[in-house]
């Protein structure tokens, strides 16, 4: 190669270095970070309420990198600062040839950032050109104009630079046209690199930040593969400056005007961009954070510091502080001040005495009432806090929009419900559930009530609060529990209920010292009716439909005449109307939960239908979901139940009174009912609304069927228990084709 021109830039990448702070930088729920690169609002990817507008939503590409890299368009970016700069990484033009003047690589490098809110920064950065025999410019868009700049150089053979500086001599620098929203690097060569192939067979142009880069120009004797003829191209750091509303020009005075799409949130004050397009916001003196953000912007502890700005007393303000001096002294008690300095007059014990009680008691009152107002901002900052993290914005927005003649639900306070509980006291509870705890409350209209009080809460809790609101606020059905309102200002989010008076169904079928005689055949009959017909309105008449996910008999709730009424709502989905089928974590009870949506995951209305199913056989025969206690085959009731049926001796398991009261042709037609209900195939079930249209025949056939007119319409018989056991045993034949009948 002979003499060999290394022209070397190097760039020294002084990554920035960030604290660590607690202050929030994006919207809550949003992610702040993308590998470690902070992405601060307005900035911000993944969804579209994370970042204020598509001209500030970034890529986080988590597939082929990692750690994951940042990227603008398909620009990478390695910084973003709330003072209005974005750093990011551009291309270089290249042109190489070789040494008879066959060009080997060119590359062009451009950016665009036409109609976002990005420009160029003409302070930032440089144009950077090297190489002899080399020609480049740099074109670029100020709105519907353009402007270009270059560099071109020549050296002669063996006139190799030799500079340290960039002078002109194989690397020539120019500033840019202030304003450019984007950029094209071109690159030639007039000899083709010819006469100067021996120490540069290419030339070099790019925009950089000047803060990056050092040139050093040397001579060197040896031969060397490394030098820059490569067919590789590395990217370059270029600084960006932004605004918010860049793109219409909106100033400060403008853009105040309107405060909905007004961008500086409390505490912070606006500035007209440096570039005159736009504004952008600081937090105010005193104040620290991210002055896009709401409540971004917090008031800095100046007394918290390692260096006391004071002498003696600090006493925080919101942005800003104040100093004091102990008795005897005088001055401003900065230590860029005056200081205390002790007074020069001596005051008599008496004076003194008094000055310092009086002093003391005027003190300790400062004190006191500012601990009471900074408890008092402090607890309802918190509740705000805690309004926020409960989905309160969303809930309100989710009840507002709904629309009817339905009364809307309540928002009451924590002092309320504290005082309703008794302060949430152990005797009030009514139960405990897989979402969080039931108490008894008393309003002060003297309305009974149940406040239900979720566990402490993540993301996915939270969003199942917000589901059994949202859900319970569009039902209007006698026979589901009644949402009268909820209360979002504590830690955990609490829903206030009608309070229904008699228990669950699970608690007069299978409670500790229940009478099951007094659950008669037709009160079990009616509560069927009743519960299903709660779960076809959620099925056909709710809009969007509602598939429960959890009935089970302890979910039945009854009042004093034992009117059912269906509960808990807090693992429901909506079904979109153009859906017969969505996949979704499978969630419900042991002994209620659909087989197939076990193993597919795939929940369908079908779903409540099997654990309707499961109710129902609960009534006919009185015994539990699950036991534990029996064996392996009895343990599961719907498969007992089945298996029984099949067999031809489900007469077997019902229960007695119900042998003794029920219609035995009506009975048959129930367990019918009950093993369509709890089929294995989903598409073999009934949908809910033909169970209670039949269930409801059924009631009203028993209830207002007529004396028989010849032995041959009779189809309710009274029978004795010890005549069921001994002949008619009953079986999938025989309920299917209703036996000999």
């Amino acid at each position: 190669m002979g003499t060999l021109l290394s022209l070397r830039f190097l760039f020294i990448i002084l990554w920035p270095t960030v604290a660590t702070s607690t202050l929030p930088m994006a919207k809550p729920y949003c992610r702040y970070k993308c590998g470690e690169i902070q992405v601060p609002y307005p900035f911000g990817f993944g969804d579209k309420e994370c970042f204020r507008d598509e001209g500030f939503g970034l890529t986080c590409d988590e597939t082929h990198y990692n750690p994951p890299k940042l990227f603008y368009q398909n620009a990478e970016v390695v910084n973003i600062s709330l003072q209005g700069q974005v750093q990011l990484m551009s291309n270089i033009s290249q042109d190489c040839y070789t040494s008879s003047g066959l060009r080997t690589y060119w590359n062009i490098a451009s950016l665009h950032f036409t109609n976002s809110p990005f420009t160029i920064s003409n302070t930032k950065n440089i144009f950077m050109v090297l190489g002899c025999d080399t020609w480049a410019s740099i074109t670029g868009s100020i709105g519907n104009h353009f402007s270009s700049t270059g560099c071109n150089m020549t050296c002669g053979d063996n006139n190799y630079p030799t500079e340290s500086s960039c002078s002109g001599n194989g690397c020539c620098q120019t500033f840019i046209p202030k304003g450019f929203q984007s950029f094209v690097i071109e690159i030639g060569s007039y000899y083709n690199h010819t006469k100067v192939w021996k120490y540069n067979p290419c030339g070099y142009a790019f925009l950089i930040d000047m803060n990056w880069f050092n040139f050093s120009g040397s001579s060197n004797n040896s031969h060397s593969s490394n030098n820059t003829n490569t067919n590789g191209n590395s990217g370059v750091p270029i600084m960006l400056d932004w605004a918010i509303e860049q793109k219409n020009g909106s100033s400060c005075k403008e853009a105040g005007k309107d405060i909905t799409t007004y961008a500086c949130g409390r505490n912070s004050d606006c500035f007209n961009s440096t570039n005159g397009l736009g504004y952008s916001c600081n937090c105010s003196e005193g104040y620290h954070g991210n002055p896009y953000l709401s409540d971004g912007c917090q008031d800095i502890n100046e007394c918290a510091y390692p260096i006391n700005p004071c002498n003696w007393t600090c006493t925080n303000l919101p942005g800003s502080y104040s100093c004091s001096c102990p008795p005897d002294y005088y001055g401003d008690g900065r230590k860029d001040g005056s200081g205390c300095i002790p007074s020069p007059k001596p005051y008599p014990m008496l004076q003194v005495t008094l000055g310092i009680g009086l002093s003391s008691l005027f003190l300790l009152f400062g004190i006191l009432l500012m601990v009471y107002l900074l408890q008092k901002r402090k607890n309802n900052k918190l509740k705000q806090k805690f309004f926020e993290q409960n989905g309160g914005f969303l809930l309100k927005q989710q009840l507002s929009s709904r629309e009817g003649p339905i009364e809307a639900a309540k928002i009451f306070t924590a002092k309320e419900l504290k005082q309703a509980t008794n302060n949430y006291a152990q005797t009030q509870i009514l139960g405990h559930g897989g979402n969080g705890t039931v108490y008894k409350g008393i309003l002060p209209d003297q309305r009974l009530v149940a406040i239900k009080k979720s566990k402490r809460v993540d993301e996915s809790q939270i969003e199942q609060f917000i589901n059994e609101v949202v859900i319970l606020s569009q039902i209007n059905h006698r026979n589901v529990v009644k949402l009268l309102g909820c209360c979002l200002e504590t830690e955990v989010p609490i829903l206030v209920y009608e309070f229904v008076t008699n228990k669950t169904l699970f608690h007069h079928i299978h409670g500790e010292g229940c009478n099951n005689s007094q659950i008669s055949w037709d009160i079990r009959l009616r509560i069927a009716v009743e519960t299903s017909e709660a779960i076809a309105y959620l099925h056909s008449a709710a809009s969007p439909p509602i598939i429960h996910r959890d009935i089970k008999s302890s979910n039945i709730l009854l009042d004093d005449n034992y009117m059912a009424k269906v509960s808990d709502f807090g693992v429901s989905r909506l079904v979109p109307l153009d859906y017969t089928q969505i996949s979704t974590l499978v969630q419900g009870t042991w002994g209620y939960l659909d087989p197939e949506y076990f193993r597919s995951s795939q929940l369908t209305e079908k779903s409540d239908v099997y654990s309707f199913g499961v109710v129902l056989v609960e009534l006919l025969t009185g015994k539990k979901a699950l036991d534990s206690d029996g064996p392996d085959r009895d343990s599961n009731l719907a498969l007992h139940f089945v298996t029984r049926f099949e067999e031809g001796n489900v007469w077997d398991i019902i229960d007695d009174r119900i042998m003794i009261e029920g219609c035995k042709m009506k009975l048959k037609e129930v367990l019918k009912i009950a093993e369509r209900c709890l089929r294995v195939r989903g598409k073999e079930r009934p949908t809910m609304k033909e169970v209670a249209m039949e269930l409801q025949r059924l009631r009203m056939d028993q209830r207002y069927s007529s004396v028989a007119q010849n032995i041959e319409e009779v189809e309710c018989q009274f029978i004795e228990p010890s005549d069921l056991y001994s002949h008619d045993t009953i079986g999938y034949d025989s309920l299917t084709n209703d036996g000999g009948r």
